[in-house]
């Protein structure tokens, strides 16, 4: 390609809402436009980057054995009633209605669509396994879309879906998945982790993302450094605390702690460390009728260690609160409690509650909670002598770095990450209630055993920006830059020579498959070093009279701090053996 008849438009400034890095360095590279809140299109700097992702994706599905097709955008809104997502998605989900007043939706993943493809196709036991996969056009009405491509609304996703026989079968189609991604991520050049996951609104039991190392990440990754354990902070657990619980050794007391609500200001107040408190969390669940409608509810009280903090995926599958949950109304608290957040806790209640104890609280002893009166605090409180044991305990903290592993092999360590892939086995979460079986050998129906496989084609480019940055501007990996070599002669409108050199090393590194762009632009050095450098195109060779006179051109690797004379016979020979140890 020659500069000349593509399209390059750089910005020395990013736009004031461009957040992070990637956001700043798209825009001001010229690598997408917006063009409404969390939309954006793609400019030929930054499709020629997708279709690279694209590509390799592309190749490492079909190496295994995935098979492409495309699923519609606009999808009815009767297969996501049949699957029960129509009404448990969220608002996330944007429905939409046709003319005749018919319900769409526009897909943020498809499998309905896939599981309504499968039911018709899928006769035998013979068939199996299948694996479809499409690379699509996705949309999630984010609440806050923020970040440029990292949390937009419209996207680029690869998804893939498996059936299998039976659970084995699956996980074992699973394996090859999460293998299949390994390879697609080390081919990408990034530092990445595979970490243990929750599957949230898709649904499934085994679940793995994979996350892109980076400061600007908004999840947190918990790993013991010792070993091979990982996972993302709403699924990672700690080593459950040794018994047994000590025995109390401090009166109960009721103690003065005027104006300190939190248990921050309570345990300075007191100069007790933060860990012998205890936090009160005030849940409901409704109690429905038989026609739908709420005719009461149960309130739950949750203890959690004052330095700790509530997880909520884990809460989530605590029985009782596995249905669905929300935080109490003041009503609610003033009604069991008597008393305003801040100073609750456990005892001397006015109404009963359900009372559910992380598992650290479970063997503490000669604790501090509320006393349920403003301005109070109780202190030197213990199982068994001052309340009964809580009716649940559970892990349903956050991990803290310095826990122990769960597999005694270390502590636990966080850093941030930003999540480009997510692999789960569905089982018959859409299998069952859609119906979709198929015939076993002895000719009965079997509900299909579903997998699925997300990699986030758009968010991908993003991610890999926000680990390879400088102040100059983008740091590509060879293998997904829009360009992979740049010839920047100088002078080129003014010197025959410099033109013909540039030209002919042009021609001969386009016909060794060399992905090489020409600016022919007649750009000053600066100008032309500082767009390349922008945009990161990570080889770049300078042409020059002076260069030609001495029978040399410079090569300079994006990271490199300094260019190297490389004669110009051995330049292309030079260069193609850079990009073969990329």
């Amino acid at each position: 390609m020659k500069a000349s008849r593509f399209f390059i438009s750089t910005l020395k400034e990013a736009p004031a809402d461009a957040e992070v890095a990637s956001h700043r360095l798209m825009m001001r590279a010229g690598m997408i436009k917006k063009l409404g809140t969390g939309i954006y299109t793609y400019m030929p700097l930054g499709l020629r980057v997708i279709r690279k992702v694209e590509a390799i994706v592309r190749e490492e599905m079909n190496r295994a054995g995935a098979v492409e097709l495309t699923m519609p955008v606009v999808q009815p809104a009767e297969l996501w009633q049949e699957s029960g997502r129509f009404q448990a998605y969220g608002p996330e989900l944007l429905r939409i209605k046709d003319r005749h007043e018919r319900s769409f939706v526009v897909q943020p993943t498809s499998e309905e669509v896939v599981t309504d493809i499968a039911r018709q196709e899928i006769r035998s036991y013979k068939q199996l396994p299948k694996n479809f996969y499409q690379i699509q056009t996705k949309f999630r009405d984010e609440r806050r879309p923020r970040f440029g491509l990292m949390r937009g609304r419209e996207f680029i996703m690869k998804d893939a879906y498996s059936f299998d026989r039976d659970l084995d079968s699956a996980k074992a189609s699973y394996k090859v998945m999460a293998d299949a991604y390994r390879r697609i991520f080390d081919r990408f050049g990034l530092r990445y982790r595979a970490v243990a996951a929750d599957s949230g609104a898709i649904g499934g039991d085994v679940s793995q993302e994979f996350q892109v190392i980076a400061a600007t990440g908004e999840d947190a990754i918990v790993y013991c450094p010792g070993s091979d354990y990982a996972a993302n902070m709403e699924k990672a657990e700690a080593l459950a605390p040794a018994g047994p619980r000590p025995s109390p050794a401090q009166p109960l007391a009721k103690t003065p702690t005027p104006g300190k609500a939190t248990c921050e200001e309570v345990a300075e107040l007191l100069g007790v460390p933060l860990s012998t408190t205890v936090k009160s969390l005030v849940l409901a669940t409704d109690k429905l009728g038989a026609d739908g409608r709420v005719e009461g509810s149960q309130v739950w009280l949750l203890l959690v260690r004052g330095d700790h903090e509530m997880n909520e995926i884990k809460v989530s599958k605590v029985p009782g609160l596995d249905h669905g949950f929300r935080f109490a109304t003041s009503a609610e608290i003033d009604a069991h409690f008597g008393c305003k957040p801040g100073y609750l806790g456990p005892l001397g209640l006015k109404q009963p509650v359900k009372l559910v104890a992380d598992r650290e609280v479970a063997v503490m002893a000669d604790w501090i909670t509320g006393a349920n009166e403003v301005d109070f605090h109780m202190t030197g409180v213990n199982w068994g002598r001052d309340l009964p044991e809580p009716d649940l305990v559970a892990d349903i903290r956050n991990v803290v770095a310095g826990d122990l592993s769960p597999d005694r092999k270390g502590v636990l360590a966080i850093e941030r990450g930003i999540e480009i892939g997510h692999v789960f086995v569905l089982g018959t979460k859409y299998s069952k209630p859609m119906n979709a079986t198929f015939l076993d050998e002895a000719g009965k129906p079997q509900f299909l055993e579903m997998g699925c496989y997300g990699i986030g084609i758009t968010r991908l480019p993003a991610a890999a920006i926000e680990q390879n940055n400088d102040e100059r501007g983008i740091i590509w990996p060879d293998a997904i830059a829009p360009f992979t070599v740049v010839l920047c002669p100088i002078g080129m409108d003014r010197s025959a020579e410099v033109k013909q050199a540039a030209e002919s090393l042009y021609e001969e590194l386009l016909a060794t498959g060399v992905d090489v762009l020409l600016d022919d632009r007649g750009e000053r050095p600066g100008a032309m070093f500082a767009d390349w450098e922008l945009i990161g195109v990570p080889h770049r060779i300078v042409i020059s009279d002076r260069g030609i006179k001495e029978g040399q051109y410079e090569y300079q690797q994006r990271r490199d701090t300094a260019a190297t004379k490389v004669s110009a016979a051995d330049i292309a020979a030079f260069v193609k053996g850079k990009l073969a140890a990329a």
